[in-house]
């Protein structure tokens, strides 16, 4: 019976030995923790480098287009509004004398509607058409586009025109002045 017992305490000791070598069971899931950064672009404005209107005579009107006007806001904000404004300088030939001068504030804009979009919010033009279009000045900025509203990154472009209304003392000559687009 000692040998039994031997032979017995022997199987108990080979079965622990066994179940302590066993391998551990492996999870069935586990989890990475991943993160990233999202960077802040900037709020930009292109406007063409140059428009020629082509010709006209004193006391009429000259109407042409400046081209497209995009704005590009990558801020990637929580609150995606801007206002586009436009500004002018006067218009001069020659010299500059009063009449090779046509002043800022005889110039009207219009943005016209928006010739494309991206991202979210209102996106919203100033100046529909010639009918709304305002005159320029060159100290207080106009209106030219809005968007309000919206998260993230957003894209508007237009193509913005002006009026010339050319005062009928007008001397001829080539005349040249400043457009500018500002986004804020």
């Amino acid at each position: 019976m000692r040998t039994r017992t031997f032979l017995g305490v022997l199987a108990c000791s080979a079965m622990a030995v066994g179940l302590a070598a066993a391998p551990a069971a492996a999870d069935p899931t586990d989890d990475t923790v991943v993160t990233f950064e999202l960077l802040a672009g900037t709020l930009d404005i292109v406007a063409p480098p140059s428009a020629d209107l082509g010709t006209g005579a004193p006391g009429t009107v000259i109407n042409g287009s400046l081209g497209t006007v995009a704005v590009t806001d990558g801020r990637a904000a929580p609150d995606a509004s801007w206002l586009a404004t436009v500004t002018s300088t006067d218009f001069t030939a020659g010299a500059a004398t009063p009449s090779e001068t046509v002043l800022a504030s005889e110039v009207d804009y219009w943005s016209g509607p928006a010739t494309a979009t991206t991202g979210n919010g209102t996106f919203t033009p100033a100046q529909t058409n010639l009918a709304g279009a305002q005159a320029l000045d060159n100290v207080a900025p106009l209106t030219a586009f809005t968007h309000t509203g919206g998260t993230g990154n957003n894209t508007a472009g237009w193509s913005a025109s002006i009026s010339v209304n050319v005062p009928l003392d007008s001397q001829a000559g080539d005349f040249t002045g400043t457009v500018t687009h500002s986004v804020a």
